[in-house]
């Protein structure tokens, strides 16, 4: 029986994917199995050695120790792209909020409560709308930093809004490439990018790699009436960098999901309360996939989307599976496996997968691995963890 620990409240619909002859779930379990959870904060709580993996239900990873984990070889998990949909369609929200004062125009509107008579609200407000016009998105450029789950939807639907699209990322994966319309206009730089584009919109993850991508230097690349959209993270976005440009009028509005109180009572500025993922399709689809994930690893071993651990996986091919994960530095494998031979245990298949300084082997072996067996593999330098699944 597995036991897996809930932080938060987390979408039934998630909790039910697991079979209870098979998972105990609770909140109070001192020694889980594995940790499911959406923003509780890890970094300064103590968890139990039991725990073998943590899932969280959403994309970002900032509220759990990541490299900490690695190092007991604890898999971490995400749901990139589960909440993909719901982000997207904000972004689109956005862009129709920044091209028109459509915020400011409503709350004109609420401010008229001493006007009684409809006809006279009609003249003023034919009178007064003027004010609260903008543009058209459509042939306007849209550049998009980051095609990846999200950036790769926004694309595609900025292309259907009759935009042009321009996209920007190093390091995009051939599934993302696959999702991406061939209408997407592929920029060789960032500055390329916000030099042609009319709104920029960030969706790119939040790492050292990434922190103040849009900085002073980025911003002097832009036309003075762009809209800047971000609804990555707060740290890609130099914010000091940001308030001077706005300040300066070099940028024209800046949109963001992640507010600041330098940010507010701004005309300029445009904040949402975080709530890029915040909608109950995307609650659900993230649980289920964490769910669907740390059952895999579980039972089976395999890894999908883990942020610290390579992905990894293997079908069942009878006999009994061993897993382990260690340093990526050479011989280890070859003395597990000189282990195995010593014993006389033949291997059916096996699997080996590494990701910058870690390991992750699977082995599926004819007879059962003991007790004493298990440790003497724990025991080989450099090896972190081991489990028979």
């Amino acid at each position: 029986m597995y036991k897996v620990r809930t932080y938060n409240q987390i979408s039934t619909k998630g909790l039910d994917r697991f079979p209870r002859e098979h998972y105990e779930i609770a909140s109070e379990f001192s020694q889980p199995d594995a940790i499911l959870l959406r923003s509780q904060k890890l970094h300064e709580e103590s968890i139990a050695e039991s725990v073998k993996a943590v899932a969280r239900a959403g994309a970002g990873v900032n509220n759990i120790p990541v490299a900490e984990y690695t190092k007991r070889g604890i898999v971490v998990f995400n749901t990139p792209g589960a909440n993909a949909n719901a982000v997207k369609e904000l972004v689109a929200s956005a862009l129709f909020l920044a091209s028109r004062d459509i915020f400011g125009g409503m709350n004109y509107v609420q401010g008229l409560t001493a006007i009684t008579d409809d006809a006279e609200m009609s003249k003023l407000l034919e009178k007064q709308k003027k004010q609260f016009a903008g543009c058209e998105v459509a042939g306007k450029t849209l550049g998009v930093v980051g095609l990846g789950a999200i950036g790769a939807l926004v694309a595609n639907m900025a292309l259907e809004l009759g935009m042009n699209v321009a996209g920007y990322d190093p390091a995009i994966s051939v599934e993302a490439a696959w999702r991406l319309s061939r209408r997407v206009q592929k920029v060789e730089n960032l500055q390329s990018l916000l030099a042609c584009s009319d709104f920029i919109s960030l969706h790119v993850p939040a790492m050292e790699a990434t922190r103040h991508l849009i900085n002073a230097e980025a911003l002097r690349c832009i036309r003075p009436s762009t809209v800047l959209l971000n609804f990555a993270r707060e740290e890609v976005v130099d914010l000091a960098a940001i308030t001077a440009a706005l300040d300066e009028k070099r940028l024209a509005k800046y949109v963001t999901d992640f507010p600041v109180p330098a940010l507010l009572g701004r005309k300029d500025v445009l904040c949402m309360p975080h709530i890029g993922a915040s909608t109950e399709e995307a609650e659900e689809n993230c649980a289920m996939m964490a769910a669907d994930q740390l059952m895999d690893y579980l039972e089976n071993g395999n890894i999908r989307n883990s942020v610290n651990f390579p992905n990894t996986k293997m079908a069942r091919n009878g006999g009994y599976r061993i897993t382990f994960s260690n340093e990526n530095v050479p011989k280890v494998l070859g003395h597990v496996l000189s282990l195995l031979a010593d014993q006389d245990m033949n291997v059916i298949d096996m699997v080996n997968q590494s990701r910058d300084g870690i390991a992750y082997n699977i082995i599926d072996v004819a007879t059962q691995p003991t007790n004493d067996l298990l440790k003497a593999i724990a025991d080989v330098e450099g090896v972190v963890a081991v489990r028979s699944v």
